[in-house]
């Protein structure tokens, strides 16, 4: 009877132990699907937001923060753009002015010859070192009439350029003469090639034709330019 009662007792004992892990691995489950579900939405929330989101929270962040501080330095009493700056390394510094003028002075490109005219003159007039002292004595030898020329004065005659001016010009000539060679247009027709086409979107069918197939008509071309053809 002992036996049995403690055979009963063992049972229920283990009985209860899987009861209880069952239990336990339902609680498991039911947390591991709220966990799953939960990463779904925050995943489908994130997929719906603009591409640029995390840069404008950042700037946003950024920019609280900038404000913050400069209440705290007009608290404090301080200049807040020269306590900016002096958390800038001048490696930093560096970086942002050429930034900042590669902004100001950027290449388009070539849009009209107006506009490139006047890049190439603020270019040669920045490669310019002023000399006032010859400012002053070419101003007294041409006169303030001369100098300071209006529309209908007459120049030619008048004055002669120095041969450092003329070797400045020659010069620059060299150097856009030097720079030329290292740039081509791009043109849509090849003089030399034959025309097969009637007009450009049909040029571009062509080219796309020879391109998988040139290949294996190379030969029939031939023999129909030939007349040669069976």
């Amino acid at each position: 009877m002992e036996k049995q009662a403690v055979k009963r007792n063992a049972d229920g004992n283990s009985l209860a132990s899987m009861k209880e892990k069952l239990a336990m691995l339902g609680k498991q489950r039911i947390e591991a699907n709220r966990l799953n579900r939960a990463e779904v939405v925050e995943e489908d929330r994130v997929k719906k937001m603009p591409k640029n989101w995390h840069n404008r929270q950042e700037r946003a962040e950024w920019k609280l923060n900038d404000i913050k501080k400069r209440k705290e330095c007009e608290e404090k009493g301080l200049d807040y753009n020269r306590q900016k700056l002096l958390q800038v390394s001048a490696s930093d510094a560096d970086k942002m002015e050429s930034s900042k003028k590669a902004k100001k002075n950027f290449d388009p490109g070539f849009s009209t010859f107006d506009e490139a005219g006047t890049r190439h003159y603020q270019k040669l007039v920045k490669k310019i070192k002023p000399d006032m002292q010859r400012y002053e004595e070419k101003k007294a030898e041409m006169g303030e009439e001369i100098f300071y020329a209006g529309i209908n004065t007459p120049l030619p005659g008048n004055f002669k350029d120095s041969p450092e001016d003329i070797k400045r010009m020659v010069d620059d000539l060299a150097d856009r003469k030097e720079k030329k060679r290292f740039f081509s247009r791009r043109r849509f027709h090849n003089d030399n090639k034959d025309v097969d086409y009637i007009n450009e979107g049909n040029a571009k069918h062509n080219q796309k034709l020879e391109k998988y197939y040139g290949k294996y008509t190379t030969e029939i071309k031939q023999n129909l330019e030939r007349g040669t053809a069976v």
